[in-house]
């Protein structure tokens, strides 16, 4: 263990766990710079192919900044420059992160876990924008990605009024993957971990790429950067891998980077 933070690494998946349960998980700005480096340590290992980002607890996933060292130091000191609020809002990460939520993720929580690839959620959890209550707003991604991913109006109520939303509505709005029991959460997120480390790596990465290029692009325009892409991973030794081992009814041995 180490700060607000620790690390893990196993099976091919790295757990990244914000530690601070005695402020709901809020992140100094310290512990902002530690959870970005360990998501680059989890960058360079080529045995990790997936991240898991999760918090301590059950009471809290992530509560944001925290606002006693921001009284003391003025706001803004976890947005590291180039990659956002603990190294997750602004940017791309290489490899998939999965956000697996055990509590309330709200204020910079709730950034921290839109800017991820996939949410998992404790049915417990709840989800909001609170800012507005302290004269600030969530500039950092929640407002942007929130355009992106819900209804105006709901996205409104949320950005607005600051008041949370539950787990359970984020889901019928299609921005959480899995609703479980929180003896659920973690088992439920490594086995999405272990499916996705089953595939090509070079295929999710070329997937992941041509989803944050595409929603930024229009249709004709996504679908001819998807051509260029995929037609340069058909000379990839996973393609001649993967067809070769459907043809013969057997599972793929998809390459590992060395």
């Amino acid at each position: 263990m180490t700060g607000g933070a620790h690390y893990e690494s196993s099976d091919g998946i790295a757990t990244i766990t914000m530690d601070r349960p005695e402020v709901r998980n809020a992140l100094d700005a310290a512990t902002s710079r530690l959870i970005d480096e360990m998501l680059s340590r989890a960058e360079a290992d080529a045995d990790v192919g997936v991240i898991i980002v999760t918090g301590a607890g059950d009471k809290a996933f992530c509560s944001g900044m925290d606002l006693k060292e921001a009284a003391r130091t003025g706001p803004g000191h976890g947005l590291l420059p180039g990659r956002g609020f603990a190294g997750l809002t602004e940017g791309s990460r290489s490899k998939p992160v999965i956000a697996a939520v055990n509590g309330a993720a709200v204020a910079g929580g709730f950034e921290i876990a839109l800017a991820c690839d996939i949410i998992v959620a404790a049915d417990h959890a709840v989800f909001g924008l609170p800012e507005v209550k302290r004269g600030m707003f969530a500039f950092a991604g929640g407002v942007q990605r929130l355009a992106h991913l819900v209804p105006r109006s709901t996205a409104m109520t949320v950005i607005l009024t600051g008041d949370p939303l539950p787990a359970a509505r984020l889901h019928e709005l299609g921005v959480i993957s899995a609703l479980v029991g929180l003896d659920q959460l973690m088992p439920t997120a490594r086995k999405i971990a272990q499916t996705i480390n089953a595939n090509s790596r070079p295929a999710i990465s070329g997937a992941r790429r041509l989803f944050q290029l595409s929603a930024d692009l229009p249709l004709d325009e996504a679908l001819r950067v998807g051509r260029e892409i995929d037609f340069a991973s058909f000379s990839d030794p996973d393609t001649a891998e993967g067809i070769a081992a459907y043809a013969e009814g057997r599972a793929a041995a998809f390459r590992k980077p060395i």
